[in-house]
């Protein structure tokens, strides 16, 4: 039986070989900070950090994988960006926020990568 998080872990490898045939540099998946907060992959290119939320959907009837992305969670990826950055002594004007959703068709997927996104 497939559960929630290998579902995940299979659109976030989908996103991973996505950046990488981009040039990005994968630094670390599945961060964790806090009991709760994650973030899906941190990514380097140029010398620039990127953060990436993934986010999958069989179909946009009611949101698209973007959407979804409450305010409480951009509080939390915040929050998460900013431990990993003091954490691992990255500038914090060298970093991004960004969203990769996948959405499913009916045979194959669509990939959208929204760069420089605002946390506010």
């Amino acid at each position: 039986m497939e559960t929630t998080k290998n579902k995940g872990d299979k659109w976030e490898l989908i996103a991973i070989k996505y950046l990488q045939n981009k040039h990005y540099v994968i630094k670390d998946t599945n961060y964790k900070f806090g009991r709760f907060w994650e973030i899906d992959v941190i990514a380097e290119k140029d010398g620039k950090y990127y953060f990436i939320e993934v986010k999958y959907r069989s179909n946009n009837k009611f949101w698209t994988g973007e959407e979804s992305i409450t305010h409480s969670k951009l509080f939390k990826l915040e929050k998460s960006i900013y431990a990993y950055c003091m954490k691992n002594k990255i500038n914090n004007e060298n970093i991004s926020f960004e969203v990769i959703s996948i959405t499913k068709n009916i045979s194959s997927y669509r990939v959208t990568h929204y760069k420089n996104l605002s946390m506010t």
